[in-house]
């Protein structure tokens, strides 16, 4: 958990909601000059009241769904912005009394007090394209979902296993006419056109987030393609996922962000188990199981090294720990701006 902790002379916390957001101006002393409530949908209110002390002021708020007009905004208005982690800001929610008016003033002192608990702002210039690429994601698994659905349709109907995989069009031909039944044709009819549709928007999708990450920066790009197993899909999954990597202050919080490590709650000498496995960045953690997969299959010394863990543990373990190995690596390759190196596999 990282903390905002650098001093200024006035803070400004907000609580954010779809239409309307609650302000709390305070000074370094404490004492509020601004507690009221704006509309969304006219911001400049809130500005032209801040903009008297925007060289001095400081502007938080928690990370909700929709921080980034906020934080454009203060961009533009040159006032330093930061989101907070909704997870880790418990303090604003554990009173007997909750309100926005509330909320916003505890935001506040949370910046004064330096426990604004810091979450990333991802960057305006590659945000969009971020979200798009997670946007991918959504159409494979709603493809997948139709896969999946047509399989099972075919086992109710005690049907012949489907040679192949869907993903080939060539397995798809006359699926429907195998059903005898005219409603359970007609739902394989659509599950299939499902397919072929979200075949053509994922297809058009890569290409165009393919011409981005070229541009955006192709040495990170082409330097993540050199790990085995890693293509175009996770390459860019891990560019846009892990952004500029110097935001980490080390291998540690790169490895705890990406949800490659787990974190211990002890007390008094005693162990309490692990908690927190959820939070960090779950695209990440989706990439790197990913990774681990094929790097194993297409890299002998990954291969060797994961079945010599495999042996004294188990295949999920070692596939667990492959798993931390890369992330080790690609932050020391983005650190160092260098390409993979296979023989990392035969240090210890």
């Amino acid at each position: 958990m990282n903390f905002y902790q650098q001093q200024h002379e006035f803070y400004c916390g907000i609580d954010l909601h779809a239409k309307n957001l609650y302000a709390c101006l305070i000074d370094q002393s404490g004492r509020k000059h601004l507690h009221r409530n704006f509309r969304c949908s006219a911001p400049e209110r809130l500005f032209n009241q801040l903009r008297a002390v925007k060289d001095r002021l400081v502007v938080g708020c928690e990370s909700t769904f929709n921080w980034y007009w906020l934080a454009d905004l203060c961009g533009q208005y040159q006032i330093p912005f930061l989101l907070g982690h909704a997870h880790y800001m418990r303090c604003i929610h554990g009173g007997k009394t909750k309100n926005d008016k509330i909320d916003s003033e505890k935001i506040a002192y949370l910046l004064r007090g330096g426990n604004f608990p810091l979450s990333y702002a991802y960057p305006k210039e590659h945000r969009a394209t971020r979200d798009l690429m997670r946007r991918r994601s959504h159409y494979v698994r709603r493809r997948a979902e139709a896969m999946a659905h047509i399989r099972l349709l075919g086992m109710q109907h005690n049907l012949p296993p489907i040679a192949g995989s869907l993903d080939v069009k060539k397995n798809r031909i006359g699926l429907a006419e195998q059903f005898s039944d005219p409603s359970v044709r007609m739902s394989v009819t659509i599950d299939l056109q499902t397919i072929d549709d979200h075949d053509r928007k994922i297809a058009d999708l890569e290409k165009y987030l393919q011409r981005f990450a070229k541009i955006d920066d192709p040495n990170t790009y082409y330097r993540l393609r050199s790990i085995p197993g890693v293509g175009t899909t996770l390459a860019m999954i891990f560019m846009y996922e892990i952004g500029p990597v110097d935001r980490f202050g080390s291998v540690g919080k790169f490895l705890s962000y990406a949800r490659l490590v787990r974190g211990q709650h002890t007390s008094a000498g005693k162990s309490y188990g692990s908690s927190g496995h959820k939070i960090g960045n779950p695209h990440l953690k989706w990439a790197f199981s990913e990774a681990a997969l094929l790097c194993k299959r297409c890299c002998p010394q990954a291969k060797a090294w994961a079945e010599q863990i495999e042996q004294k543990h188990s295949k999920a373990r070692s596939l667990t720990l492959l798993a931390s190995k890369l992330g080790r690596a690609i932050y020391y390759m983005l650190k160092r701006q260098e390409a993979f190196d296979p023989t990392i596999f035969g240090k210890p």
